[in-house]
């Protein structure tokens, strides 16, 4: 199986073999350096080895309409609504003619639902904890800054399923649907997906 026309971008520690996994974190970038790299890390374990840095909104180094599929799991929403679409966009261009994009992340619509519903007191407070929008400590000095600058581990923009397609649309993306775990239409995706990330989150298809 070639695994470079199977790619997944923000991977974090779920890099199979099959697929050729990118993700931006600033950590993984310091690993990836000679001698010092290989003796810190922020995270309870390093990134696998097969995890390449890489960046979706700056572009990946996939050559353009090579893939056979593409794969994304809670990254969306970690970008701001241009990088968002650039995005898109760029997960588009290395697409393969009639290549599956599929995606998973917070389903706004049902987290609103749950705030309108919720009588409880706290109710503002569960939406703001489950959004991600918000800051419960906000950090301060210089290491404050820092992580800031280099983190993205906030959401920034949050989606609901119309609003998604119609972005997906507006790059070029058809056949868009509304997805379950386990229900790809390729095989390979079973791979690359695990069931605790899509409980209660908007998964979509789409194919190029």
């Amino acid at each position: 199986m070639n695994a470079s026309r199977y790619v997944q971008y923000g991977c974090g520690w779920s890099a199979p073999e099959e697929w050729r996994n990118f993700d931006a974190s600033p950590t993984l970038r310091f690993e990836k350096l000679p001698i010092f790299g290989r003796f810190y890390t922020k995270n309870p374990l390093p990134f696998p080895g097969n995890v390449e840095y890489g960046d979706i909104v700056r572009g990946l180094p996939v050559t353009d309409d090579s893939c056979r599929a593409v794969y994304c799991s809670h990254v969306l929403e970690h970008l701001s609504l241009s990088d968002f679409r650039t995005a898109l966009r760029n997960t588009h261009r290395i697409l393969g003619q009639g290549g599956i994009f599929r995606l998973v992340l917070p389903d706004l619509e049902k987290i609103v639902e749950e705030y309108v519903n919720d009588k409880n007191r706290e109710a503002a407070i569960k939406f703001m904890k489950h959004t991600g929008l918000g800051k419960q400590v906000r950090d301060r000095g210089m290491k404050g800054l820092l992580f800031e600058w280099a983190g993205n581990s906030r959401h920034l923009w949050m989606w609901d399923f119309k609003s998604i397609e119609l972005e997906l649309e507006s790059v070029g993306f058809g056949s868009i649907r509304r997805a379950q775990f386990g229900d790809a239409s390729d095989a390979m995706f079973g791979k690359v997906e695990e069931r605790d990330r899509w409980d209660d989150c908007l998964g979509v298809e789409c194919l190029k």
